[in-house]
């Protein structure tokens, strides 16, 4: 079975819920994935919006997320380094951890998650940019999956 990405805070495709966003208390969703690849280490969460103005835009970074891990609870906590194991990027708001939906008025904006079964941690510390979390990654991705919210303001 391949690998599988959810959410209970909105449909595949559908509208991210406010509390998820700038326009509410900004608090990542909850996701959770089924069992992953024989010979996984560990996982890596990208999401960001491809719709963004300036271009795609970073919204949340985690990795190195231990190998037991099937979910995320609602409203991780914005730490550098998550207490069950694993780390958070700096998102392009310059700021560790999950940053919500937030685009200008206007269409709405697609927002993806994406997770990555990887055969190796990817040794990076916190704070890490998406440009090093890709670079890490190469040659180490055994599967992925994929949701996709959307917001407009």
């Amino acid at each position: 079975m391949a690998l599988q990405l959810t959410t209970t805070a909105f449909s595949r495709g559908g509208t991210i819920p406010k509390k998820h966003t700038c326009d509410g208390p900004d608090v990542s969703p909850a996701l959770s994935w089924n069992e992953p690849p024989t010979g996984t280490q560990a996982f890596a969460l990208i999401m960001d919006d491809p719709d963004a103005p300036v271009g795609t835009w970073v919204h949340w970074l985690l990795y190195d997320l231990p190998v037991g891990t099937r979910a995320l609870a609602e409203a991780v906590p914005k730490d550098p380094e998550l207490a069950g194991g694993g780390f958070q990027g700096s998102n392009d708001f310059r700021k560790t951890g999950y940053g919500g939906p937030c685009p200008p008025a206007g269409p709405a904006h697609r927002y993806f998650f994406k997770l990555y079964a990887l055969a190796a941690k990817t040794g990076l510390k916190s704070g890490a940019t998406k440009a090093d979390l890709e670079r890490a990654l190469k040659g180490h991705i055994l599967a992925q999956a994929e949701l996709m919210g959307r917001y407009q303001r």
